[in-house]
């Protein structure tokens, strides 16, 4: 039997200490009043779960797409972003607009099918993705140049990739701006897949909240984005933010909940600190070096500065190791040995020193002696030779 209950509402609510989505009650009327009461205040019996995030999402489909389905965190998150030098975004209409392949739009499929022929052609590996615009349409943001160009229409979208990402010049068709501050990306595309669809809308409303209220507006800019590869680590995003030399770097992250929004923000954005249990990879690093990266900190740190200088160190003695050198022996006499192959620490033969000569075998053993030295020592080994024969004969004859 169905029981109607016109005086409450119910909503869905996220617990950030259990992670676990409750069932809160408010009542349904005056509806004006609700949107003036801060939420915390109008939950506070339910204070004691510290409740985060508030959702139209059933509890059904947040257990099989949303933030506490049974995937999440079940993955090793680092290494599974691809090598890429640059990253253009298309603004386009809204999320819900997109259809599962959104290259279905004429503007998209236009720049989508120019960007493949001419790829091949770009000096930069270049990733290409759509993101909302709503106002913005037709306008292509450029990282990690920090530049955008308004009002792309399809009857130029040739001479735009031509010009800008094969080429490298400003468009002829088109002016540019500079751009500044933190860019937030995050993967919203319901059509192309229901978990970013249930979590991308989510993590946005929790980033323009916490946003707003540190005053960062006009600093941190968030836009809902296109497929960008990974559906299953949802909530996916990428944050292409400065560090303190102004270089633009590119950060992938997965499994994002909107309780890791104030972390990204105050650690990753502000201090450049990566949050290496939702790193996925950066721009412009292989999977062997992302790998890597995710042990240290972003360039603005001087965790990254000495693994650099460490690195640099450590190459230029493998360096001097595995050329060929000359050392000085006695007398001035110059002995060059040449380039050593790599050699097993079983297979290496025994090294001795002698004055400023190593010497390894035969060779480097000659080099250590002057010429006239080695003669001699070429006569006393001949003697002792000659004696030990006429010594075996003596032995036979008697």
């Amino acid at each position: 039997m169905r029981i109607a209950h016109p005086a409450v509402t119910l909503i869905s609510v996220i617990s950030s200490t259990t992670n676990q989505r409750i069932l809160v009650t408010l009542p349904r009327k005056p509806r004006s009043r609700l949107r003036q009461v801060p939420i915390r205040n109008t939950l506070a019996p339910f204070a004691m779960a510290e409740i985060d995030t508030i959702s139209t999402v059933s509890a059904d489909e947040d257990s099989k797409f949303g933030f506490t389905r049974p995937e999440m965190f079940s993955t090793n998150l680092a290494g599974t972003v691809d090598a890429y030098d640059r990253h253009v975004f298309l603004c386009h209409k809204s999320p819900t607009e997109w259809a599962s392949r959104v290259e279905e739009d004429l503007l998209p499929k236009l720049l989508s099918s120019a960007f493949k022929s001419r790829k091949d052609d770009m000096t930069f590996k270049t990733k290409l993705t759509v993101c909302e615009g709503g106002d913005s349409d037709g306008d292509v943001l450029i990282f990690p140049e920090m530049i955008k160009y308004k009002g792309l229409t399809d009857s130029v979208v040739d001479g735009f990739v031509d010009d800008v990402l094969v080429n490298g010049k400003p468009w002829a068709s088109g002016v540019s701006e500079s751009i500044t501050g933190s860019y937030v990306f995050v993967c919203a595309h319901g059509n192309r897949d229901k978990r970013c669809g249930v979590c991308g809308p989510a993590l946005i409303e929790k980033f323009k909240e916490e946003i707003e209220l540190r005053g960062l507006s006009d600093q941190v800019f968030v836009r809902a984005c296109s497929h960008i590869g990974g559906h299953k680590y949802a909530g996916n995003l990428i944050i292409y933010s400065p560090d303190s030399e102004g270089k633009i770097m590119g950060h992938w992250f997965g499994y994002v909940t909107p309780n890791d929004v104030p972390e990204l923000l105050d650690q990753h954005i502000a201090k450049g600190e990566i949050i290496e249990r939702l790193w996925r990879g950066q721009m412009g690093a292989s999977i062997v070096e992302s790998d890597k990266a995710a042990e240290q900190k972003l360039p603005n740190g001087k965790e990254a500065k000495k693994v650099k200088k460490h690195h640099e160190e450590t190459k230029i003695q493998e360096t001097k190791e595995n050329v060929g050198g000359c050392c000085q022996g006695a007398n001035g006499f110059s002995c060059c040995r040449e380039p050593i192959s790599e050699v097993s620490e079983e297979n290496k033969p025994k090294q001795e020193v002698h004055g400023k000569c190593s010497l390894w075998g035969l060779k480097g053993w000659v080099c250590s002696w002057e010429q006239h030295d080695v003669l001699a020592a070429a006569a006393v080994v001949g003697a002792a030779a000659t004696v030990a024969v006429a010594y075996s004969y003596y032995r036979r004859s008697g």
